[in-house]
């Protein structure tokens, strides 16, 4: 049973070391050239995957190791009725960035985005935001208000994306093609802004496309200073799919799910080189 002051707590204290982040400028982290970076693709509440993440982690006794966690809300239900319980790993991700502030880092989704902005999103024929609140103020009566406040205060302070040294770019997706004209790079150089997460400012465009072309991620890539792209987003059944030998999409939500290790001192050549380091979260006992 979850104790929603200690809850409350945690997701305020996390909402700050999200702001506080050394390696974050503007609303990028920037991640150092050696060491270990994991990277996770959309987790949408799958706490079995989540234990096994923390479990390879083991960041007690890897101090130079960090992780990436995105999309962490708005589950599979088990049934068209049931409760959306995802609310428990984003509190409990929360948790983990209190135990380790200089190794668990977060990104905006466009799930977070939209529980957050309060914009209408459907999974399963259900309306996800509403289903989530509605979770909430079932389990937690009087303390819901509250607790829904500071979840909002926690995503408001996610960043919109990282990049390694070594010429990676983490997100939770890129522009979509017919929008790309409209993307401001420099939103990732400052602090988001309000205007800047709602349609049609940068940060909404950047976790929400869909659909990029060669074209588009070539552009992208001179625009943003990168080699290659990294994300989620995107459903993928076997849980990665690579996009035009520049952009690996990434799936954590399921049990052909994957996570991706990448070596901060070690530049890529090509995107095979990123796919050979995906690590099944069946393989992690």
């Amino acid at each position: 049973m979850i104790d929603a002051h200690e809850a409350i707590k945690t997701l305020r204290h996390a909402a700050e070391l999200n702001r506080e982040e050394s390696l974050l400028k503007g609303s990028t982290l920037h991640f150092p050239a050696y060491g270990q970076l994991v990277v996770t693709g959309d987790m949408h509440g799958h706490r079995r995957n989540f234990a096994k993440l923390q479990r390879y982690c083991d960041l007690e006794h890897a101090p130079a190791r960090h992780v990436i966690l995105h999309e962490l809300i708005h589950e599979e239900p088990a049934a068209w009725d049931a409760p959306d319980t995802s609310y428990e790993l984003l509190i409990e991700a929360a948790r983990w960035k209190c135990d380790h502030p200089d190794q668990v880092h977060f990104l905006q989704s466009n799930h977070e985005l939209s529980q957050l902005t309060g914009h209408e999103i459907a999974k399963n024929g259900r309306i996800a935001t509403f289903e989530f609140e509605r979770s909430i103020r079932r389990a937690f009566d009087s303390a819901a208000t509250e607790l829904l406040i500071a979840i909002a205060e926690f995503i408001r302070s996610l960043p919109l994306a990282a990049r390694t040294a070594t010429g990676v770019f983490v997100a939770h997706s890129l522009p979509s093609p017919r929008d790309l004209p409209r993307f401001d790079p420099g939103v990732l150089a400052r602090p988001t802004q309000e205007h800047d997460l709602v349609e049609p400012g940068s940060g909404y465009l950047l976790v929400w496309g869909r659909y990029q072309t060669a074209e588009e991620l070539e552009a992208l890539r001179l625009m943003l200073g990168c080699d290659f792209f990294v994300c989620g987003h995107q459903p993928q059944e076997s849980g990665y799919d690579v996009l035009h030998d520049r952009m690996l999409i990434i799936a954590s939500d399921h049990n052909h799910g994957v996570f991706l290790p990448i070596d901060l001192a070690r530049k890529p050549k090509d995107v095979s080189e990123l796919v050979a380091r995906l690590r099944p979260f069946a393989s992690v006992a």
